[in-house]
């Protein structure tokens, strides 16, 4: 029995350290532009500090990449969130965003948040300083208000 686990180890160990050089994700991480929301919005530094640490990392093209996200298989799982994220908002591209889809963005971002699905719980063990206390989320709230005011008033 013993030199079954042994073996089993033994493939478990050889199959992580293969896959450490097999699919590994591209990683991107663009330097900021023009387009980027806090460029564009001339964001406080308080609303940049909660954006840069609860949502950039997925929905920007400057994540922070932790150690760990050279080590398969977390390295697959961060690249898909990181990807997935960016698909559904990319703040690094907020300017080529219409006004209505900056809108509707910034209602969801809201809702997100409230119904506890952003920022994702998994994310959340290992970033503490992405967690969503009331104060952050009231701020946030005032800002997407205020946000969507001026999107409303370029519309009239």
């Amino acid at each position: 029995m013993k030199k079954i686990l042994k073996y089993i180890l033994l493939v478990l160990v050889v199959g992580l350290v293969v896959i450490q050089f097999i699919n590994r994700p591209e990683r991107i991480n663009e330097p900021v532009t023009d387009n980027d929301l806090i460029e564009t919005l001339q964001v406080n530094a308080q609303m940049t500090d909660f954006l840069k640490s609860a949502c950039y990392d997925c929905h920007s093209n400057q994540p922070r990449y932790p150690w760990y996200a050279s080590i398969a298989p977390f390295s697959w799982s961060i690249a898909e969130h990181i990807e997935h994220g960016r698909e559904e908002l990319n703040f690094s591209e907020w300017a080529t965003y219409s006004a209505r889809r900056r809108d509707h963005k910034l209602e969801e971002m809201v809702e997100e948040v409230e119904e506890g699905h952003m920022p994702l719980p998994g994310y959340l063990w290992l970033h503490s300083d992405a967690k969503i206390t009331e104060e952050r989320l009231e701020m946030l709230k005032t800002w997407v208000e205020q946000e969507r005011a001026k999107i409303s008033q370029e519309a009239n």
